[in-house]
């Protein structure tokens, strides 16, 4: 599966809970529909996102988890 984000972000590096309020930010500032591609380096941003994505009506497409990143294309309910 391969989508094309219209955002990107690479929070590498940030610890909980800037991931995510850096995320929520950009979703904000993006139309409905859109996708934002967040890249993370920290593994409480996979309880976050998930949980986050529950409480909205955004929508997580895909996730990837590789050895030190966790890659969300989240696309703007």
């Amino acid at each position: 599966m391969s989508i094309t984000p219209d955002v990107e972000l690479d929070l590498s590096g940030l610890s909980c809970p800037l991931p995510l309020l850096k995320a929520k930010l950009a979703l904000n500032d993006m139309k409905a529909e859109q996708v934002l591609k967040v890249v993370a380096t920290d593994s409480a941003s996979e309880r976050d996102f998930h949980m986050f994505v529950k409480q909205t009506n955004h929508k997580i497409l895909e996730f990837k988890k590789r050895e030190e990143t966790y890659s969300y294309w989240i696309k703007k309910g």
